[in-house]
């Protein structure tokens, strides 16, 4: 069983790699895989960069979990995520077989985990995962705010640099 504490140092990890997504001009959202204990992957946005929709924090830390443990079953492994996962994302998590989610902030427009659809467990699926949400919620919906009001500004910057 994972402690408090471990849960809060993973998900510092995760909001690292979603500070990281940021300063790469990408939706600050970071994500780790601990396994036994330990951080076996890392992801963070990179819809931008690659432009690839599918290339959600969640999804590059789950294929970069694949290739550590040598296996497309996550069992026994947690998923730590800055923002709480769409249902593209539940449904990888649901796939691979992850153990527990655990995320910072919710998702009010396409969150899976409940605030908008409620994939941790589907009717008839043969899998469960169990949810922790919220911890480090502010700090995660701190780094997004910031991300979009820059963004705003940029945007607000360019139409008076080109008159429109």
């Amino acid at each position: 069983m994972t402690s408090t504490t471990d849960d809060d140092a993973f998900m510092r990890e995760a909001l690292l790699e979603a500070a990281r997504a940021g300063q790469e001009r990408e939706v600050p959202i970071g994500a780790v895989v601990v396994h036994a204990g330990h951080i076996i992957a890392r992801g963070r946005n990179a819809c931008e960069r690659l432009q690839d929709a599918t290339a959600h924090a969640e999804l590059v830390a789950i294929q970069a979990a694949s290739t550590a443990l040598g296996s497309w079953r996550l069992e026994d492994c947690t998923l730590y995520v800055s923002l709480e996962p769409c249902p593209m994302c539940m449904g990888a998590c649901l796939n691979a077989r992850v153990t527990r989610v655990v995320y910072g902030a919710a998702e009010p427009k396409a969150g899976a985990c409940g605030s908008v659809v409620d994939l941790r467990q589907p009717p008839g699926y043969n899998h469960a995962i169990a949810v922790t949400a919220g911890l480090r919620a502010q700090e995660s919906s701190q780094l997004l705010v910031a991300f979009f009001r820059a963004l705003r500004e940029a945007k607000r910057q360019d139409r008076t640099d080109t008159g429109a």
